[in-house]
């Protein structure tokens, strides 16, 4: 680790230049706190994922249930994962990490695959995904070896598609959460007053501090936005606190928890979509050093971050953790400050860590009631609906490209809304099909390919 600290105090520009640079560590006043600037931007959509899948699995929600403390472990592996994910990337191995302010974290981009794969099948469905995950994250580190060379076929058009459909798959699961969560549909409680209220006051703190506030009042919006909504659901005694006096202060990962098995659905699955996280990865280091150093990022450095993706990824697998990728929140906070020290985002890290390590604070994360969660995720799946309609506004709108737009988006788009029309399918197809994400990225790299650039 090169050590630019130096007690002399820089002009204002020569500060602005050691800011620019990855190597230069400021004064730990100031790198802590910038550290934790980075954690409170990306801690909301670093957990989340682990409720939505143990939701989607059908354990956790309910202190009562004598699976709650599995979504507590979930919880504590988001956190954990995402911390030591971070510092491959930071701190770096060999040619793994990017060295570079990287922050990394359980990714939204996998929930579509994830979900149909652990679909109501409790814990007993955890095996499969990890197998997944596990292997997913092995292929993922070897895609970092020629990640340059598959660029050419993932233009906008294929990128943005992806990227929209990843955000309409998951719509869905937002609305079930803010109305009261899959527990309670065909439930009189679902959908009700009660329910909404709480989920809309999440919604109207978040767009009121995203739009009207400045600095970290705005960066942190979807945070505070939470916790607006769960004081009003604590006054409306909807928040349990029974599982926080039972959780340990101290606990370690343990491999291979929910056990190991190798389900078709999953690998083929989890493969699919590193491709995906490792393009999201080049976009992201290269929006970190444009934005940061007012450069073009080194071939090193993106192979780098790539085999850290996949490395993350993989260790989290065996001792029951999600996908990690790079977040595409944090690039934009870089830009902001300017600040490009990795070490800065070494102290994030470390703060993560610890939080994994202690379970008292997945334990207080999951007593947010889920309609409070849902508020909040209305407001992040719209956001990366909106960044692939972003993507989408540089393609050039000639027939060619609608109609690669048109057929991949109504084929999977359409098995999605209608599962049922596979109903004779194998499982593993079902599953892999009925994403929508999957067939619908598929068929537009493949046409993007074979069709002329011009048609008549």
């Amino acid at each position: 680790m090169t050590d630019t600290t130096t007690t002399e105090a820089p002009s204002p520009a020569g500060l602005r230049q050691r800011l620019r640079d990855p190597d230069y560590t400021p004064p730990i006043a100031q790198a802590v706190p910038l550290g934790i600037q980075h954690v409170l931007a990306m801690f909301v959509s670093n957990v989340t994922p682990a409720i939505i899948v143990a939701g989607a699995a059908g354990f956790g929600f309910g202190s009562n249930s004598p699976d709650f403390p599995n979504l507590i472990y979930m919880i504590q592996m988001s956190m954990l994962f995402a911390g030591i994910a971070t510092l491959f990337q930071t701190i770096g191995m060999g040619p793994v990490g990017g060295r570079l302010p990287i922050v990394q974290g359980t990714s939204f981009a996998f929930l579509p695959v994830m979900i149909p794969v652990v679909a109501g099948g409790g814990v007993a469905a955890m095996g499969a995904l990890m197998g997944g995950v596990l292997i997913g994250g092995i292929f993922h580190f070897f895609l970092g070896t020629f990640i340059g060379r598959l660029r050419f076929a993932l233009p906008p058009l294929v990128t943005g598609l992806i990227v929209l459909m990843i955000g309409l798959a998951l719509i869905k699961v937002g609305i079930q959460y803010a109305a009261g969560g899959v527990p309670l549909i065909g439930k009189p409680e679902y959908g009700s007053l009660a329910n909404w209220s709480v989920a809309l006051v999440v919604i109207v703190v978040t767009l009121l501090l995203k739009f009207f506030a400045k600095g970290m009042w705005s960066i942190a919006a979807v945070l505070l936005g939470l916790i607006a909504g769960y004081v009003v659901a604590l006054m409306m005694g909807m928040v349990n606190f029974g599982n926080v006096g039972n959780a340990g202060w101290v606990a370690v990962p343990m491999p291979f928890k929910w056990g190991f098995e190798l389900s078709a659905a999953a690998i083929i699955g989890m493969c699919f979509m590193a491709v995906i996280s490792a393009i999201e990865t080049v976009g992201d280091v290269s929006g970190i050093t444009k934005g940061g150093a007012g450069r073009e990022a080194t071939d090193r450095e993106i192979s780098g971050a790539t085999y850290a993706d996949g490395l993350g990824t993989a260790i989290a697998g065996i001792f029951g953790g999600l996908p990690n990728t790079s977040f595409s929140q944090n690039v934009g906070l870089i830009s902001m400050t300017g600040v490009m020290s990795r070490h800065v985002v070494t102290y994030g890290a470390i703060f993560l860590i610890l939080c994994g390590l202690i379970p008292k604070v997945g334990a207080i994360i999951s007593t947010i009631p889920i309609t409070v969660l849902g508020g909040g995720v209305i407001v992040m799946f719209g956001m990366v609906a909106a960044a692939g309609i972003n993507m989408l506004s540089d393609v050039n709108w000639n027939r060619r490209n609608m109609v690669i737009f048109a057929v991949s988006l109504s084929v999977g788009l359409g098995l999605q809304l209608e599962p049922g029309a596979l109903q004779h399918l194998p499982r593993t197809a079902q599953i892999l099909l009925t994403s929508g994400l999957l067939p619908s990225a598929f068929l537009a790299v493949v046409l993007n390919l074979l069709l002329p650039e011009e048609l008549d």
